[in-house]
């Protein structure tokens, strides 16, 4: 237990930081997960609807990567792997359907 005023501020500072950062990690795999649900039922029926969907998904996913990374939450190399991670999802698809 924190003995000094400035060991208690700091433990209550670690505390909201923790929660705040666990907000962060949470909205993102959250997000990536829609994203994921997305593609696949744009794999299961491929319109041009579907497509725009799961592309917005795909940009909601990117901004709350992009926030992370700027906020400290996730590490730079994570968040572009985790974005990279999502494009190789939709790529594919893409280029089949447009072939």
């Amino acid at each position: 237990m924190a003995n000094t005023k400035s060991s208690l501020k700091r433990a209550e500072i670690a505390e909201r930081n923790r929660l705040r950062n666990k907000a962060y990690k949470s909205a993102v795999k959250t997000l990536m997960k829609k994203y994921i649900n997305a593609v696949a039922v744009y794999t299961a029926n491929p319109t041009p609807e579907l497509k725009q969907e799961a592309q917005a998904r795909l940009s909601e996913a990117y901004a709350k990567i992009d926030k992370a990374t700027k906020r400290g939450v996730l590490h730079p190399n994570n968040g572009a792997r985790k974005k990279s991670r999502l494009a190789q999802k939709l790529k594919p698809l893409t280029q089949a359907v447009a072939q």
